[in-house]
């Protein structure tokens, strides 16, 4: 990883109001490639706009609102202000603020920055060429739009939790709120791309992101399989999350390992690879003639899962990845994340998880981004802000605001 600041997107600068993840997680992959990301807050309601500030995850025994893990996780490498938009004050500085800016960005409810007087019109007043992108459950159009949601909630509307679980069983979900990741991706494609047609043609832009809009394009062949074949997801047999239905593929799932709570991937794309699975067994059921073929695996795909996984259960899953890879099987131990994160070698040399300082927690490790870019990387080597942590340098140096003006403003809850 780049040992200096990224220079990618430098001299890009982001208002930013967004919060948890949905949001804060598509500023972070914009400042870890060097935009300039300035986050509000609020100083009365210290912070408590996003969610996860003081939130565990926690390093050791500290609790504060500075020391929340999913707060720094996701705020590494940006500038923080804290500006109360109650006060006419605060509206006007963030209106200050939005104008020396290329982007703003929000994750609130739909309305929530038109209450304040910062709707598309007038951010387009404040600067022309205002990139204005605003990322919510449902848009800020339609009968939804008042709604709030939540990434289960985004979930659960657009399909995913339907598809999701064990034939025979209630929807499963996904544990957490996956949404907010998918959502945070689609959040930072759109930035770039309103920043690629402003630096063309000088025009900015209101970009409306509805998540759950986000989270239907994920549903893919299951969509196709309702409107063209007329066949409902939830039916006999399906779903199977663990199974590969387009396309077709078996075995396919997750199984049993030694050891208490182990297990291992396997997934035979086709009929050669599991011939070699089959040779690997070593037993007369995998030699069935019967199973030699696609479609005969199909058929029998609750005996073979059976069979297999009972094949599996009296193997250590580390040695068995490695023996499959061997034989050219598509194949991975189910690993828990400090075996990822700790014990492979893979992770370190990628770089996935690289250490930030952050004035209050000291060294912490953070999520790194999935992609090294050879002449223009990413890079993080500074922690999340602290509350109001850059209120000197964005409202003192950016904005002109005197130093006893700012501790005025301070003193009267205004920033």
């Amino acid at each position: 990883m780049a040992a200096m600041r990224s220079t990618a997107l430098s001299g890009l600068r982001i208002c930013d109001f967004t919060g948890q993840l949905a949001g804060a997680g598509a500023t972070k992959i914009l400042a870890a490639f060097g935009a300039e990301v300035i986050r509000i807050e609020d100083p009365v309601r210290q912070g408590r706009w996003d969610v996860m500030r003081g939130a565990p995850p926690f390093k050791d025994e500290r609790r504060g609102i500075e020391l929340g893990g999913l707060f720094n996780n996701h705020n590494v490498e940006k500038r923080g202000v804290t500006l109360n938009l109650r006060d006419e004050r605060g509206r006007d500085l963030v209106r200050r603020l939005i104008a020396v800016s290329d982007v703003v960005t929000e994750n609130f409810a739909a309305g929530v920055l038109e209450r304040y007087g910062l709707d598309w019109e007038s951010l387009g007043a404040l600067r022309p060429g205002i990139i204005y992108v605003s990322n919510c459950g449902f848009g800020h159009t339609g009968p939804y739009r008042p709604f709030k949601t939540w990434g289960p909630v985004v979930q659960a509307i657009a399909g995913l939790t339907f598809g999701s679980g064990l034939p025979g069983h209630e929807p499963a979900g996904y544990g957490c709120s996956y949404m907010d990741h998918t959502g945070g991706y689609y959040m930072a494609m759109a930035i770039l791309m309103a920043v690629l047609h402003r630096n063309r043609t000088g025009e900015g832009q209101w970009v409306d992101m509805a998540a759950t809009e986000a989270g239907a394009t994920l549903n893919g062949p299951a969509l196709l399989d309702a409107t063209v074949n007329g066949r409902p997801l939830r039916r006999p047999g399906m779903p199977h999350s663990n199974r590969s239905a387009h396309p077709r593929r078996a075995p396919h799932g997750i199984y049993p390992a030694s050891g208490d709570d182990c297990w291992i991937a396997i997934a035979c794309r086709d009929d050669g690879e599991w011939r070699a699975l089959a040779r690997r067994i070593d037993a007369d059921w995998a030699r069935d003639p019967a199973l030699a073929r696609l479609d005969g695996r199909i058929e029998r795909q609750d005996e073979l899962d059976e069979r297999l996984g009972a094949w599996t259960a009296t193997r250590d899953r580390f040695e068995l990845e490695q023996q499959l890879c061997d034989d050219g099987v598509p194949a991975a131990a189910v690993r828990r994340p400090e075996e990822r994160i700790d014990d492979d070698p893979r992770t370190s040399s990628w770089g996935l998880f690289p250490e930030v300082e952050h004035p209050d927690i000291g060294k912490l490790r953070v999520d790194g981004l999935p992609l090294h870019l050879s002449r223009t990387d990413w890079s993080m080597e500074r922690g999340a802000p602290r509350l109001g942590g850059d209120n000197a340098y964005v409202l003192g140096e950016l904005l002109g605001v005197s130093a006893d003006e700012l501790e005025t403003l301070r003193k009267e809850g205004v920033i």
